[in-house]
């Protein structure tokens, strides 16, 4: 081995020893140090992305809005398995509608999906009317509804495990024994609640129902970074452009006596007498400067065109939201988002919705029924399509499929029935289908023939 190549081995080593995990002397490159990302990403560092980003934030509540477009109606199939069909809602579903209404659950199920995705996980806390304290477990509730008295949406940073159920011969093994709620923990909560629950109280939200969800801004935090960088430093270069900053160049023949006594500060405080005025120009657009035998001259910043650059770090996290980009941002050039986008942008939500939001809306279900909240029976939620067509485009299909009976002529291709049924309305009955047409009186006065005289009933004659 020759000399050189043995200095070179020997300095890739101390670059190792003094920087582990940046892999010098290796292929492999630890990115998140070369790029300054975070090795993980906790709920603190999500949350302040959800609050402070505005993709971030526009990401999550364009996400929870769509799923809950609208909210869903908590029915019962009846004895046979079916549903009621047009029968109208009974007693026992009017009064959930009701109660829930009351307590603003659908909105509160919905916060907890909107804090499950910044968190790993959220959590829902039912308060109860059982006389009991919170960290007791739950038996049977009495009052009905009536025995549900509040729920609380919690984020993952209030709702935290206090023990966990070590007993393998435990139905609950490795599962939360003891929850500790502290709502003052994140944000700015002005409620002062503080205690320990019991999970009998508390419903995890979160994409399999369990603790260890991880945060939907998490594959495309990356991304946020760089778009935070390349904004953040684009408008500081725009600053320091507008308000320039200052090069001073001392001239060679320039005594530092004199410009002590024209300051009228000892020579030992010149440097910081031109700090102090430079410091006051600089900070405000309409300052002057006075200074001798000293050339200011202003620091221009050049910048290259950002939108490229911003464009590949807005595309990657509108890839890792699985969210059309012209949905995530909207209209930027007078372009509205397609028709594809918006149909895979409803099936995404669909999605969500089949596995995840109705999964642990069931689960608070459920944990009513066990309480005897509500009674026991086959409920299932009725929640609409959100990939159906808008009644505009189910028009329009409608109008195409008149225009081309039209243009075949004699032959029907499509019936009035079918007609309806795209636009979502039920076939006419033979009496709707036939009510304008003329009957045989109509017929005879048209012609000027006399009607025919009715028939003698025999009891007149009698």
């Amino acid at each position: 081995m020759s000399a050189r190549h043995m200095l070179v081995n020997r300095a890739v080593r101390t670059l190792q020893a003094m920087f582990p995990g940046f892999g010098f002397g290796s292929q492999k490159h630890n990115h998140a140090a070369d790029f300054g990302y975070p090795d993980q990403i906790t709920f603190n560092e999500a949350y302040d992305a959800y609050c402070r980003n505005p993709l971030a934030h526009a990401a999550v509540e364009k996400t929870v809005g769509k799923t809950w477009e609208d909210n869903p109606f908590l029915q019962e199939f009846q004895r046979d398995g079916t549903e009621k069909g047009d029968q109208g809602e009974t007693k026992g579903e009017a009064a959930i509608r009701q109660r829930f209404a009351d307590l603003r659950v659908w909105q509160h199920l919905a916060e907890c999906d909107r804090r499950g995705l910044v968190g790993g996980y959220s959590g829902l806390i039912l308060r109860l009317a059982d006389n009991k304290q919170l960290r007791e477990s739950v038996d049977r509730v009495p009052g009905g509804l009536d025995g549900l008295v509040e729920v609380i949406p919690a984020w993952e940073g209030q709702l935290t495990v206090n023990e966990w159920d070590q007993d393998e011969r435990s139905p609950t093994y490795g599962q939360p024994k003891m929850y500790a709620f502290a709502e003052s923990a994140v944000g700015d909560a002005k409620q002062p609640r503080q205690f320990s629950i019991h999970p009998d109280r508390v419903i995890i939200w979160s994409r399999d129902g369990t603790l260890n969800g991880r945060s939907a801004l998490e594959p495309g935090y990356n991304a946020l970074l760089d778009l935070e960088k390349i904004r953040g430093g684009g408008g500081e270069g725009f600053w320091k452009n507008a308000k320039s900053g200052l090069s001073l160049e001392i001239d060679k023949d320039a005594k530092i006596e004199n410009m002590a006594q024209a300051m009228s500060v000892p020579v030992t405080e010149v440097v910081d007498k031109i700090d102090e005025q430079v410091e006051g120009f600089n900070k405000g657009f309409d300052k002057s400067l006075l200074l001798q035998g000293i050339k200011a001259t202003p620091v221009q910043v050049t910048l290259p065109s950002p939108e490229h650059f911003f464009g590949v770090a807005l595309q990657s996290f509108a890839a890792s939201w699985l969210i059309p980009l012209k949905i995530l941002v909207g209209s930027q050039t007078g372009e509205r988002a397609s028709t594809e986008d918006s149909e895979e942008w409803a099936k995404v939500n669909m999605g969500r919705r089949t596995n995840q939001a109705i999964p642990a809306i069931m689960s608070f279900v459920n944990r009513l029924e066990r309480f005897g909240i509500l009674p026991a029976k086959d409920w299932h939620l009725d929640w609409s399509d959100l990939t159906e067509a808008s009644m505009g485009e189910k028009i329009e299909r409608a109008s195409k499929m008149a225009d081309i009976n039209q243009k075949m002529g004699d032959e029907v291709v499509f019936t009035g029935d079918d007609i309806r049924g795209v636009v979502g309305m039920e076939p006419l009955s033979d009496a709707e289908k036939f009510r304008d047409e003329p009957s045989d009186d109509d017929e005879a006065d048209a012609l000027g023939a006399p009607k025919p005289a009715p028939k003698a009933d025999p009891a007149d004659a009698a």
